[in-house]
């Protein structure tokens, strides 16, 4: 076990961290290899090679993002609508990054962490279209005639590279099939704990009760929850931010300065603090979003899309990064700052932070108010990791119920184990199987960059003409092939 913890901090170190380091390994002698965080610098790439490739299309097509969400509530026996693919895309977005991350980044970077975290999330939503595009592009029919896609299917399709396609499945199985839904678990029951009392091993059991139920019935089931809890929690979460602002409105001008001046090392803690803004900020909004991890592309590829045109679900999908990262950081962001919490921030953990800073604003009720949304955070977060695997199933011949009941019993397994276990291993795993999926999805994605290309500019061009925006095989050259009779 040793031995695995030491491979796995070394592969972190590679993707999340300075680089590698030969003392990490025993026995091991050798300069140490300071490469920086690879993946930051991979993510950051990405969505500066598609806005430029795209023409910027999150600023030039802003308002068309919300346009697309209209008539978006209908769905087919085929597959579900876009609004029920975007809920259930941001249930899996939405968790205690929202929450805690945010002020982890400002513990770190200060306030400019902020404004480096909506800059990240701009350029995140040309790669959350890119990738969605793809998804939706390269989609197929599981057994039950249901849409079901992801980065495996269109490396597998597109690229022609099968063995690419079982690695980046393995490392979605490992990740959000069962750890991430694990470290979930851990953090509600924790809090639940803490708040309450109430002993790990029940709510544990509780949640894997109410997540078998949900599951149970399919993606449409998880759907139609995510449909439900998404926007509860989401409106929710913004009316208390809301107050908060309003309760505050004088601050606000200067809050806004103090983010913007401190975004550019403007303040007397100068250069070093600049460095960590940016670090901060830039590392925080690419967790929180999940822009290039190849998660999201899943859901997107099992919407009935509307218009039917693959990229509508790319305008769908950047939507929820600007949801996700623009609106509810933000909301978290001003909740603290306005409570003067900042320079409380140093040495707190990140949930702590925010649950203190919302005390300050409306008393004890802040805290259990930050309790309850941890936990239905991350519990739907819980239940759209299980949709995630199982799209997946389809590439191995196993989306039979045999291959599901088998998939379904190991991740409310996973679920229980999580809720009563220390998991400081299982997180540092789980970093190392996302990690591993964002570099094969955007090695993918770019090398497929000439389809993402050829089949926006068919959006651009029938969206300018007037005439009824369709996709039908052949319309455009595109990589490889999709499956017969879906388009």
């Amino acid at each position: 076990m040793e031995t695995i913890n030491d491979i796995v901090a070394v592969i972190n170190g590679i993707l999340w961290g300075d680089g590698f380091k030969a003392s990490m390994l025993p026995g091991l002698d050798g300069v140490d290899i300071a490469t920086g965080p690879i993946l930051i610098y991979m993510l950051v790439f990405c969505g500066l090679w598609f806005t430029f490739k795209l023409g910027g299309v999150q600023i030039r097509h802003f308002g068309h993002m919300f346009k697309v969400m209209k008539g978006s509530t209908t769905s087919s026996q085929d597959g579900i609508s876009s609004f029920q693919a975007l809920c259930t895309s941001l249930s899996a977005r939405v968790g205690t990054g929202n929450l805690a991350g945010v002020a982890i980044a400002i513990s770190v970077g200060g306030a400019g962490a902020i404004f480096w975290m909506w800059m990240i999330a701009l350029i995140g939503m040309a790669t959350g279209f890119a990738e969605s595009v793809l998804g939706q592009l390269y989609k197929v029919r599981d057994e039950n005639g249901e849409y079901r896609g992801g980065p495996a299917y269109y490396i597998k399709q597109g690229l022609n590279k099968t063995w690419l396609a079982v690695a980046f499945s393995l490392c979605l199985f490992l990740g959000y099939g069962f750890i991430f839904s694990a470290v979930q678990a851990n953090t509600i029951t924790d809090a639940l704990q803490n708040a309450y009392a109430i002993p790990t091993l029940y709510s544990g059991i509780a949640i894997i009760v109410v997540a078998g139920l949900i599951v149970m019935g399919g993606l449409r089931g998880i759907a139609r929850f995510a449909e439900m809890a998404v926007p509860f929690m989401g409106v929710g979460y913004i009316l208390v931010a809301l107050f908060v602002t309003f309760m505050n409105i004088d601050l606000v001008p200067q809050m806004l300065g103090h983010i913007f001046s401190s975004a550019f090392g403007l303040e007397a803690a100068g250069g070093g603090a600049l460095g960590a803004a940016i670090k901060a900020g830039i590392q925080r909004g690419l967790y929180s979003n999940e822009a290039g991890s190849g998660s999201v592309p899943h859901a997107a590829a099992s919407a009935d899309p509307y218009p039917r045109h693959p990229v509508s679900q790319g305008y769908v999908q950047m939507l929820g990064v600007f949801f996700d990262t623009i609106i509810l950081c933000t909301c978290t962001a001003f909740i603290i700052l306005l409570a003067g919490m900042e320079n409380a921030a140093e040495g707190q953990g990140g949930i702590g932070l925010t649950q203190d800073a919302l005390s300050v604003h409306l008393g004890a009720s802040g805290t259990d108010f930050i309790s309850a949304a941890i936990c239905l955070f991350a519990f739907t977060s819980v239940v759209a990791n299980y949709a995630y695997g199982e799209s997946n199933l389809h590439l191995f011949k196993l989306d039979s119920k045999a291959g599901r009941l088998v998939y379904t019993f190991g991740y409310l397994g996973m679920i229980l184990w999580g809720s009563v276990a220390a998991l400081p291993t299982v997180w540092a795993m789980a970093d190392m199987a996302l990690g591993l999926m964002s570099v094969i999805n955007i090695s993918a994605i770019i090398m497929m960059t000439p389809t993402i290309v050829s089949i926006s500019k068919d959006y651009f061009a029938k969206q300018k003409s007037g005439e009824k925006i369709e996709y039908r095989d052949g319309d455009c050259p595109i990589q490889g092939k999709t499956e017969d009779n879906i388009w």
